[in-house]
């Protein structure tokens, strides 16, 4: 088994409980790590053999442009879509990161981690 990190994909988006986080949104980073045999793509160097990080981009992209109340809402529609379009993973997860949330108190992040 190997692993494949995609870390830090960065995006402006619109998440949140708030009226004001609908209206002004927040940076979130999102992580990703697939678990799986990548033999095939270490031995032929093809691409079609491999996670390719722009797709993975282009669906965390796609999915944090959709506003949820909740990061577990769109980190749930992140690993579902990833699944459905990488099924040769054994494992995936997904790390998804809203950096400075809203509180009566300062802290860095909120994050909220699934794995399918």
């Amino acid at each position: 088994m190997q692993q494949l990190i995609i870390s830090g994909i960065e995006t402006h988006s619109y998440h949140g409980c708030l009226p004001e986080e609908r209206v002004l949104g927040t940076l979130y980073s999102v992580d990703i790590c697939f678990t799986g045999n990548f033999t095939s793509a270490m031995e032929s160097d093809d691409l079609s053999k491999a996670v390719d990080y722009v797709k993975v981009s282009e669906i965390v992209r796609d999915e944090m442009k959709i506003p949820s109340n909740l990061i577990e809402h769109v980190g749930g529609r992140i690993l579902k879509s990833l699944c459905s379009t990488f099924p040769g993973c054994d494992k995936i997860k997904v790390s998804v990161s809203k950096k400075q949330p809203p509180s009566h108190v300062y802290f860095k992040s909120a994050v909220f981690e699934v794995e399918g």
